[in-house]
This record gives structure tokens, sequence and C-alpha cells, in this order.
């Protein structure tokens, strides 16, 4: 039986060239990036490289990127270090924002903060009107993530960045959806600070990146070394920094068409089942979040995942569903819709030729759980 893994957009599979390429920095070039010997200064060469590489995907400058522990380190330094040095008291974010930015907000919400929650569309697409009518002069920032984790939905990055720059505030961007499979360019799209991760894309869990623009001021929340240009203390993660720059390159080359192609033919068929949830056309190209009625999307995942064909109910991030549901909400969908929804992502390992699989696996166990 083959393993069908549909969950792409919780975690991915780390490519064997990755694991290959970090072995070098566990057991050959194992220095500590700050040491002054040849095998510190290989460390550091490495780390560097992978800067530029990883930076150049983005059209930022090495400098201006931060290496984290992942996207939700990235996403608490952007917030929190704005904040601590700025008088302005006033974030907008989308209503449909993870957890890594809701409740970061929640928290500084407690300590003084104005959060407002901008509302999108039925299809998950942000309501610019209301957006550019909340900045004033007290907002200190506006974020918005790139592409929605559970939806899939593509937020405009280039539009939201205009009315920004145009307001004079700063724009940072949750980006752990979309780097390496979607173009961005931080220049053209006005984005001043922007969070990525490497599991998203076939590189290692536990790293990650802020960019920040050059010149924009932000204090650290890991005081240490005074690594990452003193905003992130602690000694380099070096194989796992030299693995996401790997999986980048590795990620370029996915024929991302191919996957849009399965992964249309799976709507077609699963629309016959159930309804498809978020936009159609402003979606990334390997997503799919359906509602199926008379169903508890749970016991449907566990169901599937006996024949080795592995889905998600949404977020991995969150251990309880009504975390999530405010993504659904926001766009409308009844409880009913809620408890039935599940979100499978194609990624190059499925085929034409599991898609009449897939489909005849979930429609046999809906027929079971109704």
């Amino acid at each position: 039986m083959k393993t069908l893994y549909l969950d792409d957009a919780a975690t991915t599979k780390v490519r064997k060239e990755v694991v290959k390429e970090m072995e070098k920095y566990y057991f050959e070039d194992y220095g500590n990036p700050s040491s002054r010997h040849e095998m510190g200064e290989r460390a550091r060469r490495a780390v560097d490289d992978a800067r530029e590489k990883l930076s150049r995907e983005i059209n930022a400058k090495p400098w201006e990127l931060i290496f984290t522990s992942g996207v939700t380190e990235a996403n608490n330094l952007a917030l929190q270090g704005l904040a601590r040095v700025s008088k302005r008291k006033k974030i907008i974010i989308s209503a449909i924002e993870h957890a890594a930015i809701m409740e970061t907000c929640s928290y500084l919400e407690k300590r003084g903060y104005k959060i407002i929650k901008i509302p999108v569309n039925k299809e998950g697409l942000l309501r610019l009107n209301i957006l550019e009518r909340e900045i004033d002069n007290g907002t200190l920032l506006v974020s918005v993530m790139h592409v929605n984790n559970v939806l899939g939905t593509m937020q405009d990055l280039k539009a939201i960045g205009e009315i920004c720059k145009r307001k004079g505030v700063l724009f940072h961007t949750d980006a752990s959806q979309s780097f390496g499979k979607l173009d961005i360019n931080v220049k053209n799209m006005n984005i001043d600070l922007l969070s990525a991760s490497s599991h998203k894309i076939g590189g290692p869990k536990g790293c990650g990146f802020l960019y920040v623009r050059e010149g924009i001021n932000i204090s650290p929340l890991i005081f240490g070394g005074g690594q990452e240009r003193g905003l992130r203390g602690g000694t380099e993660n070096v194989p796992a920094i030299v693995g996401f720059s790997m999986a980048l390159e590795l990620m370029k080359k996915v024929n991302k068409e191919k996957i849009r192609k399965i992964r249309d033919k799976l709507i077609i068929e699963l629309e016959k089942i159930g309804k498809i949830n978020g936009s159609k056309t402003d979606r990334i190209y390997n997503n799919i979040h359906l509602s199926i009625s008379g169903i508890e999307a749970d016991t449907l995942v566990a169901f599937l995942s006996r024949h080795e064909v592995y889905v998600s109910t949404g977020s991995a991030c969150e251990s309880k569903r009504e975390k999530e549901d405010h993504v659904l909400k926001a766009i409308g969908l009844n409880d009913e819709e809620i408890r039935g929804s599940i979100r499978i992502t194609v990624n190059e390992d499925i085929s034409e030729k599991d898609v009449s699989y897939i489909v005849n696996e979930i429609r046999r166990d809906v027929g079971k759980l109704r």
C-alpha cells in the first residue's frame, strides 16, 4: 500500500539531499561559527552562504535576515520586537491569522496595545477598504499572512504594501506557507518584515528566519552572545540553516504546475462529495479545503489514516479544534460545515493515478460515517 501523505501545509518530508548536505556540519565542519579557528570559519562561511541564497529569493540583502528557530519565533520577534521600541500602540492584523500572530497579539493586548482584526470576504480575501480606513497615526504595524495555512487563500501583498507605504506604517507578512513556492519581492511589494520556515519546503524543523528591512529598529527577545547582529542570541543551528538553503534550491525545481493539475482534478471529484471553501482562483497551487456534511472531520481523518491516506482537519499547531475555527467562521461557515472540514495539501509524490484512490477512500469512509 502506497503512503499518500496529503498534509504538506503542516510539515513536509525532509529531502534526502538536504539530509546529506546537513551531515557535513554534524560530523565534519561542526565548529561553532563564532570560533576563530578554521573549522569555525568554515561553519561561518556555510551560514553566510545560506543567508545569501535565502535572501536572494525575496530580493533582500543578506544582512537583513535573522535566523530563528522557526516562524513562531520570527513572528514574535517581529511584533514584540517592534512593540518594545515604539510608542505607537495599535496593531492591525487579518481575522484569519495563524495562532503565532493571534496569540502574540493577545499577549500585547493585555499590555495596553489595541489590536484590530480586519475581516475577509467569503473567499478568505482581505477587505482592503477596511484596512485602509483603520490605519491611523497611532498604528505601529500591519501584519497579514501571505497564504492562509487552513484555506490556502493568497492575499495581495503588493496591494497591502502600497497601502501601508502610503499611510506610513510598517508591513509584516507571515510567509510560512508561501516562501519558496510563490514569487515574493520585498522591495516591489513594500514588505518591511517577513517570516519564513524551513520545514514547509522539505527542510528540517526548527529553523526559519525573519527578514527585517535595513533601517528598522527592533528589540531582541533572546539575549546572549550577540549573534544575528545582536537580534537573536545563541549559537546558530548551522546544519539546519544549511539544510534550509538546500531545501529552497530543490523547491525551485519542483513542477508546481503538475501539482496544480492534480490538485484541480481532486477538486473536481471532491466537489461531488462536499463543498470547497475559499477562493478557487486566489489560492496556492497545492491546497484544498473541503467541508462534508453529516460527518466529524476528526473521525474521517482517523479512518483515512488506517489506509495510509493522511489528511488534516487544519492547522497542526493547535491541539484544540476551537483555535482554528476563527478562520472558518471568518468566511461564514456554520458549525456543521466547520465540524466536517478537512484540509488536503498535494505534493510531487502524488500522481494522477492516486486521485481516484484518494477520492474513493474519502467517499467510502464518508459513507460509513453517515
